[in-house]
């Protein structure tokens, strides 16, 4: 649904020399080399020469909020820095682009085939889990959580999680608070509307918040592909769309196979709809559009 973490490649460049306060700030060729290294080395996330302007656009405002005058002055506060600044650093460049239901055809056959099947398959223990990689500001989860209440059988008990995941610790916080503006849930219809949102009142009555029962099919965690996993699966369904789209191919090579050990026999995975899986080794085996089985059996483990 994502969008997940990548530089969006249709966001227009700003000005060449950006304004920082009363005079201008470049971003200059080797200082911009050392920050793509570290997004890339850190996130995945490869930044070509084009990327400069859109680096420097987003990193504006992160000098004038540490007081820096100079994006050497930047450089050297994220090698001193640590782990806190580089969040901050990803969390500036990466865009979040996903709405509701995007990529619908992968949500019809949630309902229409992977749920059916993932309760066959886990009739005894009555087990699902599903998890949505790079869920961005939540409208990928929500959209898969509507699915599964609306397909599991009321009347029985099942023990089901969706994990919701992303780089961006803000999105996250955003996501897990399960509030939209009126203008973001307009791939709800007005029925979905009513059954799984509560309108705000007041000076909020042009917002909606999930309700509930639906946001504790979720638990929402910040996370980076590239990192440990401290996941133990199996999952029945991953989905990962418009993520992968903007690594380099060692580097989506790692993360399928990570992928695959997590996945249940059976089980499926969801990419964007540019993306796709080939010549690789691994056991996916295309079954609709963007849309990959696990075809045989594996260990499990985050690798």
């Amino acid at each position: 649904m994502r969008k997940a973490f990548s530089p969006s490649p249709t966001t227009p460049p700003p000005s060449a020399t950006a304004p920082l306060g009363a005079f201008a700030v470049e971003l200059q060729e080797k200082e911009f080399d050392f920050l793509r290294h570290v997004v890339m080395q850190n996130a995945g996330i490869v930044l070509g020469p084009s990327k400069r302007q859109l680096v420097q656009g987003r990193l504006v405002r992160r000098l004038r909020e540490l007081g820096l005058k100079s994006f050497a002055q930047y450089c050297d506060y994220v090698r001193d820095s640590g782990p806190e600044e580089l969040v901050n650093l990803i969390n500036a460049i990466t865009t979040n682009v996903t709405s509701f239901f995007r990529e619908n055809h992968h949500f019809e056959q949630l309902a229409k085939k992977m749920l059916p099947e993932a309760m066959k398959r886990n009739a005894q223990s009555r087990r699902i889990r599903i998890w949505s990689a790079g869920c961005s500001s939540g409208e990928e989860p929500y959209s898969i959580a509507m699915t599964v209440a609306e397909t599991m059988p009321t009347g029985q008990r099942w023990d089901l999680k969706i994990l919701a995941t992303d780089i961006d610790s803000e999105m996250v916080a955003t996501a897990a608070n399960g509030v939209y503006a009126d203008d973001r849930v307009n791939g709800i219809s007005i029925e979905r509307q009513k059954l799984w949102m509560q309108r705000g009142s007041g000076d909020h009555v042009d917002m909606l918040r999930m309700k509930p029962e639906l946001i504790s099919l979720i638990t929402f965690k910040p996370l980076n592909l590239l990192g440990d996993w401290p996941i133990t699966g199996p999952f029945d369904v991953i989905f990962c769309r418009n993520v992968m789209i903007y690594f380099d191919q060692p580097t989506r090579d790692k993360i399928l196979s990570r992928f695959a050990r997590l996945l249940a026999p059976g089980g499926y995975l969801c990419i964007g709809h540019s993306e796709s899986i080939h010549g690789t080794s691994l056991p996916y085996r295309l079954v609709g559009r963007t849309i990959y089985c696990n075809a045989q059996e594996q260990s499990n483990g985050g690798g």
